[in-house]
């Protein structure tokens, strides 16, 4: 085989995505159609690239730090894909009559270097060649919103890119049916159909799709992500609100915070009754969607009495890490007249730190004594009120 040259062509309009310049739009931080160069760049066949664009982004493509060393020239296109093409074609200069030009859309980011050999090699055998998927839906013949007949797919397939033409053969086609020409063909394929001339079909790829909608754009990034050339995009953080609150009981010592105040008379409860954790759990269980800590830990027999809210809170961090969360911050307020927790915040904040794991200046810590309202206010207990931020760690399976 001669030379393998491609021609992206780039000059579209975008309608169906609004008139936005599709291949512009960030697909992991990078324009679509530098994905698509890539694509093309990786293939070893490919000799020279040449970038067929809008008049208005010749300058700002020709100088992007994300163009491939293979691409010769960034030039400007025309009205039709076909005066694009030529533009292209004639940006390469002149070759041997061997030599096979590839003509690709630009907003295809997703090709393989096996599809580019292979359809470069059958042009190159064949004269003309281009990649096809077959047609898996029923189709129909619908005239005025009225279905009026079935078509037989067997015979019908859908076309891809890139389409390969040997450049003789182009030359033919261009004698009989010159690019300026009045007729507009919507592929490389359909002109050389009207010289009847043989284009040879070889099996294109499912993943090989042209980004049209809207919706495109993050089927591109999830093939992207899924072969390994992309990292996953972090989801945005979860937030949850936790609230608890327990009178004081019978016996000492308090639990709270994970800590123990000696003196302090305890919480009633079920549990140790440590109000803080106990708003900890429910702030992370409702940024990870999981319910409430007294759905996974009820107050009856199910659950042992005087359960520690240390062993509550470790299996609620077991729930949020297989959801595939991480804890990434918490802020916890208390309430209550007594005791007096001030110079106890500090050691409080690092010991919920190290229950939840992570660092100390991740996690705040406030008091206050109720303003001698409700029965915080009064002495007669404490309520505590967490916030807890959670933020996915790419995995996304929620245990049962």
């Amino acid at each position: 085989m001669s030379g393998v040259d491609a021609v992206v062509v780039a000059a579209g309009a975008s309608a169906r995505m609004g008139g936005v310049d599709k291949l512009g739009l960030l697909v992991g931080g990078r324009p679509l159609l530098a994905w698509t160069l890539a694509a093309l760049a990786a293939a070893p066949i490919v000799r020279r690239i040449v970038v067929v664009t809008a008049a208005a982004r010749v300058g700002e493509i020709s100088a992007a730090p994300w163009l491939p060393s293979r691409v010769a020239a960034v030039v400007e296109g025309g009205a039709r894909r076909q005066d694009s093409v030529a533009s292209g074609i004639a940006a390469l200069g002149e070759g041997s009559p061997d030599d096979v030009v590839l003509v690709h859309d630009g907003a295809r980011p997703l090709v393989s270097p096996d599809l580019v050999a292979q359809v470069a090699a059958a042009a190159a055998e064949h004269g003309a060649a281009i990649p096809v998927l077959a047609v898996a839906e029923t189709l129909k013949r619908v005239v005025d919103g009225q279905i009026v007949a079935t078509v037989d797919r067997t015979l019908l397939a859908a076309a891809q890119t890139p389409q390969g033409i040997r450049r003789d053969v182009l030359a033919r086609a261009w004698a009989e049916q010159p690019p300026a020409g009045p007729a507009t063909w919507t592929d490389e394929a359909a002109l050389l159909e009207a010289c009847r001339i043989n284009v040879h079909a070889v099996p294109g790829e499912s993943t090989n799709l042209k980004v049209t909608l809207p919706d495109d754009l993050a089927r591109v990034e999830a093939a992207l992500v899924a072969r390994g050339d992309l990292a996953p995009t972090p989801s945005a953080p979860r937030v949850g609100f936790g609230d608890d609150g327990h009178p004081f009981g019978p016996g000492a010592p308090l639990a709270l915070g994970g800590m123990v105040f000696e003196g302090a008379p305890r919480l009633h409860g079920h549990s140790d009754g440590d109000v803080a954790l106990h708003a900890v759990c429910d702030a992370l269980l409702g940024a990870a969607g999981l319910g409430d800590l007294g759905r996974l830990f009820p107050a009856d027999s199910s659950t042992p009495a005087g359960i520690a809210s240390r062993e509550m809170l470790s299996a609620c961090l077991e729930r949020v890490v297989a959801a595939g969360y991480e804890p990434v911050a918490i802020d916890l307020t208390l309430v209550g007249a007594r005791p007096r927790l001030t110079g106890r915040l500090d050691a409080m904040a690092a010991s919920i730190a190290g229950l939840v794991g992570i660092a100390a200046d991740r996690v705040n810590v406030k008091a206050s004594s109720g303003n001698l309202a409700g029965f915080e206010g009064a002495g007669r207990g404490i309520s505590a009120r967490a916030v807890a931020v959670v933020a996915s760690r790419g995995r996304g399976s929620i245990a049962s």
